[in-house]
């Protein structure tokens, strides 16, 4: 239907509606903007003053019973929790709002309703992770631990975000590993990992080694570095037959080859035939300044590869890399074997290779012969033995800064056919 104004008089009052309608308009968004403006305020009167312009507001509400709750100089838990019921009133889908009725009511001692409030929070979010986090957490607090992980493991599985704190939390609660594992965390290969790097940062070898094993157990494969930090720590507490073990298993899961070298070495590609891994019980290198690092061929009538290392001769350097830590028995007699080469290395402290217990329970490096300048392929042997507290050796490529005036390094160095063989061994006695 088609409206005609024809006539001033008519235009006139449209003019005033409009202009009333837009001053209205104008009014209503302005009012709506200073309550927006006071309820988001960090001033408790500010506040409000924004709830009494928008009583129907219900994020206003809980945000003005989150500020009184929580306010560190003059808290209010009771007027808070008139707010919360103020906010869940006006918009009882929130989820968000009865979560923080539920805390109010814990806090003032009411569990009962704190359970119900929990329980409508779960009513209108039955998939939120955040309500199955918060009621678990709240459940375990009323001790009530067997639907209280129940809710965490619901959470943990609808938001992998929830993990860590999963692990924190069921950890500090009752030192149980097995019962985060069996009521907690998922069977997946991204879980266990969590949960063994969060056992790693507080030094929990135990219970590390518990993760580990249900991590094997699901015979699912992973990325090995993911393991290197957990290798880390095993050589840290000394942990040799453990790593030793988890380095097999770990191999093995990761499609790597994981049985014992022919010659009974404990050595780990101790013939170069594989790149360094650079952790866990291989190979490592950081790629120090000044030096470049190659693969070469092995010494004549050998098999693999050889390390080549290039000197650029304009630093006095610290070498200690290529290196590889190696479990080992207390007490033990090892026989330590190598071939190396050299080309024009320049000053008096060349290059030769460094054993060592890392962990200090064996004092002193046991070193081999010092070369310098040009040496065709060598063998480099010595015997080890190990202290009553060592279980790890550190094989290390090593060169010590010079002393002299003119003490660049410059020059070639090759390492190949690495190997250390316990004595005693079977394979020992069998040799004529």
């Amino acid at each position: 239907m088609a409206f005609r104004i024809d006539t001033t008089r008519d235009r006139t009052i449209l003019l005033a509606l409009s202009t009333v309608v837009a001053a209205l308009l104008i009014w209503q968004a302005a009012r709506i903007w200073r309550a927006d403006s006071l309820i988001r305020s960090e001033r408790l009167e500010k506040m409000e003053r924004g709830v009494r312009l928008e009583p129907g507001n219900a994020e206003a509400w809980d945000r003005l019973g989150r500020q009184k709750e929580w306010d560190l100089a003059n808290p209010d838990p009771e007027q808070a929790l008139q707010d919360f019921t103020h906010a869940v009133e006006t918009n009882p889908l929130s989820a968000h709002y009865w979560i923080d009725l539920a805390g109010a009511y814990e806090f003032l001692g009411d569990r009962t309703r704190a359970k119900e409030a929990f329980e409508k929070a779960k009513a209108v979010y039955p998939a939120s992770a955040e309500v199955a986090w918060y009621y678990g957490n709240y459940l375990l607090r009323q001790q009530d631990s067997s639907e209280g992980f129940v809710e965490i493991q619901r959470a943990v599985r609808t938001d992998p975000s929830f993990l860590p704190l999963a692990i924190t939390r069921t950890w500090r609660s009752n030192h149980d590993v097995n019962l985060l594992l069996d009521r907690v965390l998922p069977p997946e290969v991204t879980a266990y990992f969590a949960a063994l790097d969060y056992f790693i940062s507080i030094r929990e070898g135990d219970a590390a080694l518990t993760v580990w094993q249900r991590l094997v157990a699901l015979g699912k494969p992973f990325s090995l570095p993911l393991t290197f930090t957990f290798f880390d720590e095993l050589i840290r507490e000394g942990r040799s037959e453990d790593a030793a073990r988890v380095w097999r298993q770990a191999l093995a899961a990761t499609g790597l080859p994981s049985s014992d070298p022919a010659n009974h070495s404990l050595i780990w590609n101790g013939d170069f035939a594989r790149d360094f891994l650079n952790g866990g019980l291989d190979w490592r290198w950081n790629n120090p300044v000044g030096i470049t690092i190659d693969f070469d061929s092995a010494p004549p009538a050998m098999s693999g590869r050889s390390v080549r290392l290039d000197f650029g001769g304009g630093m006095n350097l610290n070498v200690t890399e290529p290196l590889e830590y190696v479990p080992v028995e207390p007490n033990r007699l090892y026989r330590f074997h190598a071939r190396m080469r050299t080309e024009a290395i320049t000053t008096e402290s060349g290059i030769r290779i460094a054993l060592t217990d890392p962990n200090g329970a064996q004092p002193g490096d046991m070193l081999t012969e010092n070369l310098t300048g040009s040496h065709s392929w060598t063998a480099v042997e010595t015997d080890v033995r190990t202290g009553p507290g060592t279980h790890f050796l550190l094989i290390q490529l090593r060169r010590v800064p010079s002393r002299l005036f003119e003490n660049k390094l410059s020059g070639s160095a090759w390492m190949a056919d690495v190997s250390l063989i316990p004595q005693g061994s079977e394979v020992e006695q069998k040799k004529p």
